[in-house]
């Protein structure tokens, strides 16, 4: 819905974007309806929409480097009698 909204918003039809995009009409409308599609087909079509920081949420940076907490020493277990 948020893409549907989207393409709605800067006012292009299903037709051209899924043209820009290089996918299928078919595949844009799934995709838009929420029934199925692969990252590749909404990675294609973020970029028709010139919404690519779109892609930030699905794969944000580490704020914490997991290596970084496995590096650390451990805390106390347990406190003083």
């Amino acid at each position: 819905a948020r893409l549907r909204d989207l393409r709605l918003a800067q006012d292009y039809t299903q037709a051209s974007v899924a043209d820009k995009a290089g996918i299928s009409l078919r595949a844009l409308r799934e995709l838009e309806a929420g029934r199925g599609s692969t990252v590749l087909t909404l990675v294609r079509v973020l970029k028709a929409l010139d919404a690519e920081h779109g892609l930030e949420t699905l794969a944000p940076r580490p704020t914490i480097s997991p290596m970084a907490l496995l590096r650390r020493p451990a805390g106390r277990a347990r406190g003083r009698r």
